[in-house]
């Protein structure tokens, strides 16, 4: 009972903000052996320390409900830090990000629909997706879209405002002598 009561007024102090020396907070606390603070997943350096979801959205195609949809259909738990995965659970992820249609992931939530090429719909990972671009930006340079053209020139393509935005490293405008 004594300890009870000793457990209380603590509880009770640590709600009302008091400040007392016998509270701590807690830190995320890993045997090194187990925990790798970089893991290589598909040529890409993903940080241990973040969470599953979050440290996936490092990989080029990966968006971040993509990476918790992921987790939830290869049975991850997203609230692990990346560095506490084992290598099963790795493999089980990347089944899913590579081969998300056999996951029954539906075609909307894909970044690549309907490929001119082929028709088909499908996500895009790093290498593939850089190829697919670049090849989507020459076939519209190809064809003199307005689109390609602006790509080819480096403006703006979506309609923005060019007088004062987005010159990059172009003249400033008028400059004033001193």
């Amino acid at each position: 009972d004594l300890f009870r009561l000793q457990l209380t007024a603590l509880i009770s102090s640590c709600l009302r903000r008091e400040p007392c020396t016998t509270c701590f907070t807690m830190a995320l606390v890993v045997p090194e052996k187990d925990f790798q603070f970089i893991l290589r997943v598909l040529n890409t350096n993903l940080d241990g320390r973040t969470k599953v979801p979050f440290s996936f959205t490092s990989i080029r195609g990966i968006g971040r409900r993509f990476a918790v949809l992921a987790c939830k259909k290869a049975d991850v738990d997203a609230q692990k830090r990346a560095g506490e995965l084992k290598p099963e659970e790795i493999e089980k992820l990347l089944q899913v990000i590579q081969y998300p249609r056999q996951y029954k992931i539906p075609d909307w939530f894909l970044n690549r629909q309907r490929d001119i090429k082929d028709g088909s719909t499908s996500q895009l990972l790093v290498n593939q997706l850089d190829t697919s671009l670049r090849e989507d930006y020459e076939r519209m340079k190809k064809m003199r879209l307005h689109r390609g053209i602006r790509h080819f020139w480096g403006y703006k393509v979506r309609g923005q405002h060019t007088k004062s935005t987005g010159r990059g490293f172009r003249t400033q405008g008028v400059l004033s002598k001193k």
